[in-house]
């Protein structure tokens, strides 16, 4: 049996919590080297007291020296902060395996760290792939990282694919995959109903329980797109390959269609330490704490196509994917401004599909040939997206 060594990137959110607690029921297997989060110093503080890694890490200054000082009575973790910090942990050599779980643009530099060291990386980053995929997955090839999907979409596909044929769908006889989607908690509101939607209700998923931001993307069906995005460069296929199903009980996490007429489909009860103790233990299978699937109680599945007229990220998703270059990044940074600013009571909900697309128009694509340029394009994007913003603020 090998025994893992970690460092969480993203320790606080929902995905490092889950994490936390797979780990927690396997202490033979897991041990952790470093946990990491933005600016919830007292959480991460906690958990720091429970699992004992040597190193700690703060993206915020300010939260670091809030976190060193509430740590001082454990001078054996070191404190870190910023992007330097996170890149260190997750490049270390005394870790193998890196859970790559911060939300958003921030989360790439350390996730691509990871991947240039060779690590095991357990992906839940979605945005790594969206704003860099090519160069990505070239920095995997490379160094002969080990990238496994986390996001319970990905994971399954994932799980109904011959492993040896992930970066070949062709030569392994598949003609699709079947990407599926809860809708979110408005799949059924009118164009009218969406301009009154609030914040609250937008992060108060139906099955899953996620951070905010994700939450508003689920409800949006941009974080469709970016699955649809992600999914592309991990499985080496195209928007037109691949076919989203609105799956509102989402018992069924994603299925792969061969040539013969065989769907494979993954199947389990929303709860991402599924995916998670897949990817932790890979290829063996572990209890991860997830109570059982009971189809009976179901009774039924329903599937729906998306409406990509109340709903527009997911057309802009793959329209920005088919534009290539650095139009993906440009769609990330626009939506997570847009985002910001719906959270924050300034933007209508409807709205942020208009911003993605205005600030899409308004952004010269560029190769995407260098990080410079990405994080450059990023920069010039989420610019143009709070101009558009402050012109249809509520």
């Amino acid at each position: 049996m090998v025994t893992r060594r970690l460092t969480i990137l993203g320790a606080t959110g929902s995905i490092g919590l889950s994490t936390l607690d797979v780990i927690r029921r396997h202490p033979d297997r897991f041990s952790v080297y470093a946990l990491t989060a933005g600016t919830r110093a007292r959480e991460l503080a906690t958990l720091c007291r429970e699992f004992r890694p040597e190193v700690a890490v703060m993206a915020d200054p300010k939260a670091a020296d809030e976190l060193a000082e509430l740590l001082s009575d454990l001078p054996a973790i070191r404190v870190l902060s910023g992007s330097e910090g996170l890149c260190e942990v997750a490049s270390s050599a005394q870790v193998d395996t890196v859970m790559a779980a911060i939300v958003g643009a921030a989360g790439l530099p350390p996730t691509l760290s990871a991947a240039r060291a060779g690590k095991r990386v357990l992906l839940a980053n979605k945005e790594a792939l969206v704003m860099s995929g090519k160069l990505f997955m070239d920095a995997v090839a490379e160094s002969g990282a080990e990238l496994l999907p986390i996001d319970s979409e990905h994971n399954a596909i994932f799980q109904c694919m011959p492993s040896d044929r992930i970066r070949d769908p062709e030569g392994a006889g598949i003609s699709r995959i079947l990407l599926t989607a809860s809708g979110g908690p408005f799949r059924e509101h009118s164009a009218e109903a969406l301009r009154a939607v609030s914040p609250e209700q937008a992060c108060a998923h139906p099955n899953w329980s996620m951070g905010q931001k994700i939450s508003v993307d689920s409800a949006t069906l941009m974080n469709k797109g970016l699955e649809l995005i992600e999914a592309c460069w991990l499985f080496n296929t195209t928007p037109e390959r691949i076919e989203v199903h609105v799956h509102p009980e989402s018992i069924i996490h994603s299925m792969v269609e061969y040539v013969d007429g065989s769907v494979l489909a993954q199947l389990g009860s929303p709860d991402m330490r599924t995916p998670i103790a897949n990817g932790l233990a890979w290829p063996e299978r572990i209890d991860a704490g997830v109570a059982p699937l009971d189809l009976f109680s179901i009774g039924r599945f329903h599937f729906e196509r998306p409406d990509l007229v109340r709903f527009p990220c997911l057309r802009l998703a793959a329209e920005a994917f088919d534009a290539g270059g650095t139009a993906p990044a440009v769609l990330n940074a626009a939506n997570e401004e847009a985002v910001s600013a719906f959270l924050a009571g300034n933007l209508c909900f409807a709205d942020i599909p208009v911003i993605i697309e205005r600030t899409l128009a308004a952004t010269a694509v560029a190769p995407a040939d260098s990080f410079e340029t990405i994080f450059a394009k990023d920069t010039e994007a989420r610019q143009r997206a709070r101009e558009q913003i402050g012109l249809l603020t509520v």
